[in-house]
């Protein structure tokens, strides 16, 4: 079920109605709203809801027994259980055909001839955001820096809260599970913001992304032919407003449903196009995910306690498996591969070439890191290396007989669009929606949001599932 669509607003209608009721007690709420969150996962495909209750079942139980045994071994035990359990799913799901490909190749590669039958796994969709939320449960609660939720019930809705579920944000067990434990209603301006906000996302996902954007992307990155600069990097822009419109459209909704609930969810983007390099990229750009790799992963690998030497690996180890995690293919790894280069040279530069950031050069520090993630973000989008590798000679003008297969119109629309899109993480990078929401006339606020209803009314999406849905 999609947020862009008419079916979730019966749904998300029936909810509201059913949590607001008072024939329902607290617990019977959070049963309902568990309920909620299966009918909403289930409706893509069924079966795979069996996936979250073995994942729930067994998370509960490692992380029960992780906080009353004393024992080392079997704490360890357990934690590896866990771990075993939801990255086995996730091997196996996400990664078995992958795995085999790579197999096969290597193979071929040598000199043997050997062809395997595709497995065709289904993808479950949100299985690598889920994974990853459980699994901090149990890592956290393995560290005894949590406690564990107070009943099955709590724990159950924390893995499948509906809002969050396939996408993200990636929330931590201390910052959701504990919200219900009392009842939780939203006040009015609460209620109304997360609307406003629900409001935004979809204009964010269905007019911005979809209806102006995607349609360019597609042509270019799809397209068999050699093109010329102008429309390789056109369609590269195109990717880049697309795909942060699509993501920071789903963030922006389920920050918005949860709160018409009265739960409160971590923001996952901040204005991530205006970053004064890479690691502040990777503080603005989904910022769950990157906070989660950081913490049970670039930590672990030992982070910078251990010399220069040690930081550098642990960091481009960290961001090759940000980038695999993202998809099952070798091009994602080239995306995390770039992403942990540009990490290692900006903090190579900073020790040896520091240099004072003013409001003056700032924003061509600003456009320059913009200029740097467009590069990574042909490997992310492209369906193979060649398609990747013809992208980039055009982008450089490294190739004299490419083609235009872009418009005029096309290619205005997309500077335009994309280059509002900096201007305003630009000027918004210190700020917050909420912020200038308080500070803006309610007229024209509401103004404002007619006009985003009525052009979402007229695009007429026809219900494109977000991007993030596939990893």
């Amino acid at each position: 079920m999609l947020f862009n669509s008419l079916s979730f607003v019966v749904f998300f209608v029936i909810v509201l109605t059913l949590y607001y009721s008072k024939i329902f007690n607290w617990s019977n709420k959070k049963r309902m709203l568990l309920l909620a969150s299966y009918v909403f996962y289930g409706l893509w495909n069924p079966p795979l809801v069996i996936l979250l209750w073995i994942s729930t079942l067994v998370d509960w139980t490692a992380g029960k027994q992780l906080t009353t045994e004393e024992n080392p071994r079997k704490r360890k035990f357990w934690l590896l259980l866990s771990m075993f359990v939801n990255l086995g799913f996730l091997a196996f799901f996400k990664y078995g055909d992958f795995l085999l490909e790579s197999f096969v190749s290597l193979l071929n590669t040598f000199g043997i001839e050997f062809v395997a039958r595709p497995m065709d796994i289904i993808l479950p969709m949100g299985i690598s955001f889920y994974t990853f939320q459980t699994m901090s449960y149990t890592i956290d609660l393995y560290k005894r820096k949590i406690q564990p939720a107070k009943t099955f019930l709590d724990f159950a809705l924390y893995v499948t809260f509906f809002p969050q579920l396939v996408a993200g944000p990636i929330v931590r067990a201390q910052d959701l599970i504990t919200q219900f434990y009392e009842e939780k209603r939203a006040t009015f301006n609460q209620f109304v913001w997360g609307l406003f906000l629900l409001t935004i996302g979809v204009f964010q996902k269905v007019v911005l992304a979809d209806t102006l954007l995607s349609d360019t992307a597609d042509d270019v990155f799809g397209s068999s032919k050699l093109l010329n600069g102008v429309d390789a990097w056109t369609g590269t822009l195109a990717f880049s407003g697309q795909i942060f419109f699509d993501f920071a459209g789903y963030s922006t909704c389920a920050i918005g449903i949860a709160l018409m609930l009265g739960f409160v969810l971590p923001d996952n983007f901040k204005y991530p196009y205006a970053s004064l390099g890479f690691s502040d990229l990777w503080k603005r750009w989904h910022i769950t995910l990157s906070s989660w790799l950081k913490d049970y992963l670039y930590i672990p690998l030992g982070g910078n306690r251990n010399g220069i030497t040690q930081m550098y690996v642990a960091l481009m180890l960290t961001m090759l498996l940000g980038g695999l995690w993202h998809g099952a293919a070798w091009t994602f790894m080239v995306w995390g591969g770039l992403h942990g280069t540009y990490l290692i040279l900006e903090r190579v530069q900073k020790h040896y070439l520091p240099f004072k950031i003013t409001k003056w050069n700032g924003i061509v520090l600003a456009f320059i890191t913009f200029t740097c993630v467009n590069i990574t973000w042909v490997f992310f989008r492209a369906r193979s290396f060649d398609t990747a590798w013809n992208m980039i000679k055009s982008m450089f003008y490294m190739q004299t007989n490419g083609e235009n297969i872009l418009d005029t119109f096309s290619i205005i629309k997309v500077c335009t669009v994309v280059g509002f899109l900096f201007l305003c993480h630009w000027l918004m990078r210190n700020s917050s929606m909420k912020e200038l929401s308080q500070k803006t006339s309610p007229w024209v606020l509401g103004v404002f949001w007619a006009v985003m209803i009525f052009l979402i009314v007229i695009a007429k999406g026809s219900g494109e599932q977000f991007i993030y849905f596939q990893f």
